[in-house]
């Protein structure tokens, strides 16, 4: 399925979401979810691009799907998890992606974003301290030459 965004960031996100096998549709979203213009249902990122506020927190709602099993991604419905791990490795995970599509950290890591600590999460990422890489080396996404990827999805 392709889907086309008006904003270039998340048209491009978008493409690279559905390329790796994580379905991405246009559509209407609930009134309240935990990124604006974003609500996950049955593994399928919905984006309702005229409340999409921040166009790189597709990549990280992204990352949670990414490093949920495979055979739980499909049950993801509303709320990604709770799970620290998991969410530290999202974070890894949406940076890697970023990193790979050419866009800025600042594009996942925007100033409205991480309570307040994107400019932290910017600088040790800049730096190379990362959060969350023992969870995707773990679960086989990348090796000892983060923020390069094996792959992009769990088994």
């Amino acid at each position: 399925m392709v889907v086309e965004f008006l904003n270039p960031f998340a048209n491009r996100i978008a493409g690279f979401l559905i390329g790796i096998g994580l379905p991405v549709h246009a559509g209407a979203v609930p009134d309240r979810t935990f990124l604006p213009g974003i609500h996950v249902a049955n593994g399928v990122l919905i984006v309702d691009e005229a409340r999409l506020t921040y166009p790189g927190d597709l990549l990280h709602e992204a990352g949670h799907l990414a490093v949920t099993p495979a055979a739980r991604r499909n049950s993801v419905d509303g709320d990604a998890g709770e799970d620290g791990g998991e969410e530290m490795a999202a974070i890894a995970w949406s940076y890697a992606a970023a990193l790979h599509l050419g866009l800025a950290p600042e594009v996942v890591f925007h100033a409205a974003g991480y309570r307040g600590g994107s400019g932290s999460m910017i600088e040790n990422f800049s730096a190379g301290r990362y959060i969350g890489v023992p969870f995707l080396k773990w679960i086989g996404l990348t090796g000892d030459d983060y923020p390069a990827m094996t792959r992009w999805l769990r088994d």
